[in-house]
């Protein structure tokens, strides 16, 4: 990048400077010829009103000391018949009559130029003025823009190299920083130059992605120590059971064994069900399918398929509320939700739909304990339960409202959590409808 901008500024300011100097040697050299023209034609109105006086100039002394060179400005009369009548003396030979002509005249270093005008006896004036001011003046100009256009064009260039390479500089430290990072090492950080330009914002930027990716490698680490965590009692009951009943075998209860795989394996299947759903909600929308789904239905279809004896789910506020959505996620959001407030209610759990401006909000609540507001944020982080002694029976895995939030954001929605009138905790979800 350094030298192709720096090759680019050097050939744009090289032509744009070639390009200047030929106009001005050409102008200049025009401008000074244009006043050479005039002189000779002033010389030769004042020669033609004495011809026409009836007084023939005299020819004069020459200007210069040699007789070979004529003088820088040379004249002549003729008559009607073309025959010279008159001339400078210093001029050797005769004038072309044709007008604005450049000559060479005998002896002469530079050419002439010519102008000529008629005379009221049908003669004519013809009067050459030397070219060598025009020459030297435009050699004493060409010259100069010669030797300074290439040295301004190396003046650019490296002026553009230095410049192009210091605003580079920090690129080139953000790249060696950028490499040094692995998985490992995401604390690291680019070096933000103190200027607010682009690469300025470029290096916050990679800054602020490196940070979301330490956020999300962190999360992952902590998800998968968590769910490590949660399969590995499931298991160890399954193995306690099996060595007791391998070298007691009498010691179980019949029947105590197979109850003790079923259960353990069903809460083995729940909690990875529950991570697959993680998984699937965290791909977001693009492994969803989409369909119109009314969120009422699937309210009530849980609540009429009932569970264990427990508190009272009353639906009389549930109304239409029609969604766009994957109907098996949103499933686990109503079942997740209904049977949160179920595992802490007291007696009784109230689920409203209700349709409002462009969204259908869901509302689960419970007469339960509710939720300290301090902590109502962490409910939502994932294997979080807030009562650490509570049985795990009682408490569950801990994903329920994780999936929840998870499933609500890849739909475009929001949760939220409250406390309720009822006494205990009011979760609410807005769904775009």
């Amino acid at each position: 990048m350094r030298l192709r901008t720096t090759l680019a500024a050097v050939l744009v300011v090289a032509v744009a400077l070639v390009l200047a100097a030929v106009l001005l040697v050409l102008a200049v050299r025009s401008s000074l010829r244009d006043a050479a023209e005039t002189a000779a034609e002033h010389r030769a109105d004042d020669l033609v009103a004495q011809v026409d006086a009836g007084r023939l100039p005299a020819p004069g002394e020459p200007d210069d000391e040699s007789d070979d060179e004529p003088d820088d400005l040379v004249w002549q009369v003729t008559d009607a018949d073309g025959r010279v009548v008159v001339a400078a003396a210093s001029l050797s030979g005769r004038l072309p009559l044709d007008d604005d002509e450049d000559v060479a005249l005998s002896g002469a270093e530079h050419r002439y130029l010519v102008v000529t005008e008629d005379t009221a006896d049908g003669g004519a004036v013809a009067v050459a003025v030397s070219l060598e001011d025009v020459d030297e003046t435009t050699a004493a100009l060409a010259v100069p823009l010669l030797l300074g256009v290439p040295l301004l064009v190396l003046v650019v260039g490296a002026t553009t190299w230095l410049v192009v390479g210091r605003a580079l500089r920090p690129v080139e430290r953000i790249r060696t920083e950028v490499e040094r990072i692995s998985g490992s090492s995401l604390e690291r950080r680019v070096p933000v130059p103190a200027g607010k330009d682009e690469i300025g914002r470029l290096a916050h930027t990679m800054n602020q992605m490196l940070g979301r990716l330490q956020r999300a490698r962190d999360q992952q680490q902590q998800f998968v120590s968590d769910a490590s965590h949660e399969l590995r009692s499931p298991v160890a009951s399954l193995r306690q059971a099996a060595e007791v009943a391998e070298a007691h075998p009498g010691a179980l209860p019949e029947g105590e064994l197979a109850a003790t795989v079923r259960e353990e394996s069903l809460r083995m299947q729940q909690l990875v069900d529950q991570l697959l759903t993680l998984a699937r909600a965290g791909e977001g929308a693009a492994r969803m399918t989409r369909a119109e789904v009314d969120l009422d239905d699937l309210v009530l279809d849980h609540a009429r398929r009932g569970g264990p004896p427990g508190p009272v789910v009353d639906t009389r506020r549930v109304g239409p509320g029609r969604v766009h959505g994957d109907a098996v996620a949103l499933g686990q959001v109503v079942r997740n939700l209904v049977d949160n407030a179920v595992r802490h209610a007291r007696s009784r759990v109230l689920v409203g739909v209700e349709q409002q401006a462009g969204v259908v909000v869901l509302i689960v609540e419970d007469d339960g304990p509710g939720v300290p507001e301090a902590e109502r944020e962490r409910v939502f982080e994932r294997f979080r339960r807030l009562d650490e002694a509570r049985a795990r029976d009682a408490g569950g895995s801990g994903l329920g409202l994780a999936i929840v939030r998870e499933v609500v954001a890849a739909h475009g929605g929001t949760v939220a959590l409250d406390a309720s009138p009822l006494g205990g905790a009011r979760l609410v979800v807005r769904l775009p409808s």
